[in-house]
Formats: C-alpha cells, sequence, structure tokens
C-alpha cells in the first residue's frame, strides 16, 4: 500500500473529535438559561460541575440532542405522510451510559433541564435503569446480591417492554421506582411517563447487546446514546470521594440502607470504598460497561477533575 494511503487509512475515524475549546465556541450566541442555584441543585454529591461547564459542554449539547429530536420528529411526520397516514411520531429517547461515579446521574438531570429550554422539546422525562434491577429479596434468592449493577441483576425484559411502549406511542407507560435511600425496590411506586417530547434513560448497563439472537437489545430503542468516559484511576478517586462525602450526609440517615458505614473513620471508610470498588464495580466497569463505549454516537472525555476534555460525535 501506497504511504499515502495508509496515512490516510490510520487517520479514518468513526467520529468527529472535537476538543473543549472548538466545542465551546459552540456555544457563543446561546443564552445561558440555568442559574448556578439551578446547578447546584441539580449536580451530585462529588461532582465539580459549575456554570461555565454547563455553558461550554452542555448547553451545546443540549442543542445538538435538540437538533436531532426535531428532524427526527419531521422524518417521522413526513413518513406518515408518504404512507398517507395520521402522524404517529413518539418521544425521541436518549440513552446516558458510562461507570459508577463517573457522573452520568448528573449529566442526565442536566440535560433534562436543558434540554426543555429549547423549542420542539419542552417535556422531557429522565427515568433510571435502578428502577429495573430485581428487587433485594429476588436479587438475594438468585445469589446476585453481590453483583447488583450487572447486568444479570436487571430485569432487562422489563425495560425492553417500558422502552417499546415508549417508542410505539402508548399514552403512558410505567417504570419501577428504585429508592437509594432503601437500596431497593419500593414496591407499587412508578414512575409515569405521558408521551413527552424526549425520555432520557440513564444507566450503567444501557448500551449492553442482546443475549441472544432472539432478544431486543435495549440500544435498538434508543434514537441517540451518550457515553460518559473517564480514565479507570479517576473514576475510583471519584468513587472514595463520593462514599465519603455520603458517609457524612445520606448514609448518617438512620432509615438508609447504608447507616453502618456512617460511623467508620475515614481509614476505614477509604478501605471499605476501595473494597467495593475493586470487587464490584472496577470489574463490572470492565467486563461490561466499558466495552460498550463505542456503541454511543456522542463519547463525553472526562478529565481528573471532572471537566470534559474532548467530545468524540459519530459521523453521520
Amino acid at each position: 500500500m501506497p504511504a499515502d494511503d495508509a496515512a490516510a487509512t490510520t487517520s479514518l475515524s468513526l467520529y468527529r473529535e472535537i476538543d473543549r475549546a472548538d466545542w465551546a465556541r459552540l456555544a457563543a450566541d446561546m443564552a445561558q438559561p440555568l442559574s448556578e442555584t439551578e446547578i447546584v441543585h441539580i449536580r451530585g454529591i462529588g461532582d465539580m460541575l459549575d456554570i461555565a461547564e454547563v455553558r461550554e459542554v452542555y448547553l451545546p449539547l443540549s442543542r445538538l440532542l435538540s437538533l436531532y429530536a426535531n428532524a427526527t420528529n419531521r422524518l417521522g411526520a413526513d413518513t406518515s405522510a408518504f404512507l398517507r397516514e395520521p402522524d404517529t411520531t413518539t418521544p425521541f429517547v436518549v440513552a446516558v451510559a458510562g461507570s459508577v461515579a463517573v457522573g452520568k446521574s448528573t449529566i442526565a438531570r442536566l440535560l433534562r433541564e436543558l434540554m426543555s429550554r429549547w423549542p420542539g422539546t419542552p417535556r422531557v422525562e429522565l427515568v433510571t435503569t435502578d428502577g429495573f434491577l430485581y428487587p433485594n429479596a429476588e436479587l438475594a434468592r438468585r445469589g446476585l446480591m453481590e453483583r447488583k449493577g450487572f447486568p444479570e441483576s436487571y430485569d432487562r425484559r422489563a425495560l425492553v417492554r417500558f422502552l417499546t411502549e415508549v417508542k410505539s406511542g402508548a399514552a403512558e407507560a410505567r417504570a419501577p421506582f428504585y429508592s437509594h435511600m432503601r437500596y431497593d425496590i419500593v414496591p407499587d411506586a412508578h414512575v409515569t411517563v405521558r408521551r413527552p417530547d424526549v425520555v432520557i434513560v440513564e444507566g450503567l448497563n444501557v448500551l449492553q447487546p442482546s443475549r441472544s439472537a432472539d432478544d431486543m437489545a435495549v440500544s435498538e430503542l434508543f434514537d441517540f446514546s451518550i457515553y460518559v468516559d473517564a480514565d479507570t484511576d479517576h473514576i475510583a478517586s471519584w468513587y472514595v470521594d463520593r462514599f465519603l462525602a455520603l458517609r457524612r450526609s445520606a448514609f448518617a440517615n438512620p432509615n438508609s440502607f447504608f447507616n453502618l458505614f456512617s460511623h467508620l473513620s475515614d481509614q476505614e471508610a477509604v478501605q471499605t470504598a476501595m473494597g467495593f470498588w475493586n470487587d464490584i464495580n472496577l470489574p463490572n466497569l470492565r467486563e461490561n460497561v466499558l466495552p460498550t463505549k463505542h456503541q454511543a454516537r456522542l463519547i463525553l472525555e472526562k478529565g481528573a477533575t471532572h471537566s470534559v476534555e474532548r467530545v468524540l460525535l459519530r459521523k453521520l
């Protein structure tokens, strides 16, 4: 192969690779819709999200998602017109995937708020896949309590049914409700989605392939998917920092499932957190979550301070 052809081949990529500065320039003419107080309420424990990060990273991302949603709606309407049928356009579904402690929950909440400010997507709902974990009693029966968060700990068929209802245009779709305080599903409690413009689905394993040729993959029901990426050592550090912060806040609640950790010393808490990370979260990341990264249409690459340093957008 000629040298020029070899160089061209190695430079090819499925993604547009956009550094932070170039991505931030996309927001130059966009008004910042959120106040600092609102951002404080949105960010999770341990996140370093500030108004600059919102303006430079997530505001343009929300606009891009809004453009995709509007374009998909137009295509749906045009298809219905071509078929001489009533318009049956269904909600635009966005997935947000990534490791524990990488900040995907904060990003999902933030995108819900930002997307609802754009014309064409005023009604945005957020559903987390935590609600599709099997109840603790069922996990215990199956011997899976130590693998909570791994793919087999989720009722994948229930999640597929829920998203199928959403994408089929059902007037109402209900997802189970998960309590982080109880560390369990709350019986008879639900999150109800009633044909919004956008549904954001956040979770560890949302980009997992199907288990067999006869099963539908959850990812087949997404219109757009985002993977939040970072160096594994950085994520481990963020996980420990979050555990320490929770020990002083949510874990201190006597009703919390994790109340027993609230009395640990700093050293004991760090050791406990690293035990959970090394025994559960790191293996799950390496075996199940990270391999799905390139299923995503867009990848956010974070640096050591939780700030996004580069954006990879799949070419159309």
